[in-house]
């Protein structure tokens, strides 16, 4: 992902870099280790958001989806992820990851 793809995290993430800024260096430094391979960017984000739905962390998938959404990903290849993960999830994760990502898309629509 180039750095012009890359949306503005929100104002909190931002407070809490300045603060710990050796946090921050040790992110960068794992996400880059975990982009290593074969994998192109837009396969590497919607495995990311997949991870982030069977985690359930709403951070995570607000997060991949506005990546996704800056890489040009479009909204019914992520609603599939989401659709995917329907059967391990079950119906009321599976609505309440949905209404993240609805959530997130309705802001760059």
């Amino acid at each position: 992902m180039n750095a012009e793809a890359v949306p503005i995290p929100p104002e909190i993430y931002q407070q809490f870099v300045e603060r710990y800024p050796k946090l921050e260096k040790a992110w960068e430094q794992l996400s880059e280790a975990g982009r290593e391979g074969p994998l192109d960017a837009k396969t590497v984000r919607l495995i990311k958001l997949g991870i982030a739905i069977g985690a359930m962390r709403e951070g995570a998938v607000r997060a991949n989806v506005r990546k996704a959404f800056a890489l040009g990903i479009s909204q019914a290849e992520i609603e599939q992820v989401i659709a995917l993960a329907a059967a391990t999830l079950g119906m009321s994760a599976t609505v309440a990851v949905f209404s993240w990502v609805q959530n997130e898309l309705s802001k760059n629509a």
